[in-house]
């Protein structure tokens, strides 16, 4: 008996009032907003110059502060690093404005770099790359399996800008990466338009390092070139009637390396 009046003596745990329910809210969306804007950022793999590691249609959260200038007052809580050598990274295009690619770090300042019959051998040494896929002996192209040793050619379509800069760098048989930039190239090598056609990224170009996808779906190649409004509409509705029978499952929450 004395059991049950103390329980009802007990007082009620005070209920949340709404001005503070809205409170706890907006400091989840301020955290959030904080996070979208300045630490991570989403991004659609456009082309399959990244196969089979990514694939078109891989939706990736990219890290934004890791690989940037270390600050003062968050430098302790985030894990800050330099670009490293096998890193994948998004950047701005060096050579078409605004454009986000993303591509495997090659080489980093002072790394030669040369290709012989479309291995790659960083500082004289062969390298292994088991993430390497190549398109077969029918796309033969000296000038992409043999760089810089076989002369570009009008079918290669270089940057005018990296014909003049190629030559600047190279010493011997090899290209030289200059302090503050990076040499990249595609995983799926054969078809990836990368540093041997448009040069080095510029460090202040990077923009982070992709995590993990969150989504993926089918999508078709050239399809981030359809920017016309009936197009961008027409695509949205076909994810959205598809988005359960397209949806790559298996690659939700898969980890970029």
């Amino acid at each position: 008996m004395a059991k049950k009046e103390k329980e009802k003596i007990e007082p009620e745990k005070p209920r949340e009032t709404t001005v503070e329910f809205l409170a706890s809210l907006a400091a989840v969306l301020v955290t959030g907003l904080f996070i979208i804007t300045f630490i991570v950022q989403a991004f659609e793999i456009p082309s399959s110059s990244m196969e089979n590691t990514l694939l078109i249609g891989d939706h990736v959260f990219v890290n934004r502060e890791q690989f940037a200038p270390r600050s003062r007052w968050i430098g302790p809580l985030l894990p800050y690093r330099q670009i490293r050598r096998g890193d994948i990274v998004v950047f701005l295009s060096p050579a078409e404005p605004g454009l986000y690619v993303v591509k495997r770090i090659m080489g980093t300042p002072g790394d030669r770099i040369h290709l012989r019959d479309g291995v790659v051998y960083r500082n004289g040494e062969k390298l292994d790359e088991p993430y390497v896929i190549h398109q077969g002996p029918g796309g033969d192209n000296p000038y992409r399996d043999n760089f810089p040793a076989v002369p570009p050619s009008d079918f290669n379509n270089l940057n005018p800008e990296w014909q003049m800069t190629m030559k600047q760098n190279i010493q011997g048989d090899d290209l030289v990466v200059p302090e503050g930039h990076y040499f990249a190239m595609g995983d799926n090598r054969d078809v990836s338009y990368d540093s041997r056609f448009w040069g080095f990224i510029p460090q202040e170009n990077v923009i982070g390092r992709p995590m993990f996808i969150y989504w993926s779906f089918e999508t078709r190649s050239g399809e981030y070139l359809e920017t016309g409004f009936s197009q961008r509409i027409g695509n949205i509705v076909h994810k959205i009637i598809h988005f359960f029978d397209e949806t790559r499952w298996r690659r939700t929450f898969r980890f970029v390396r």
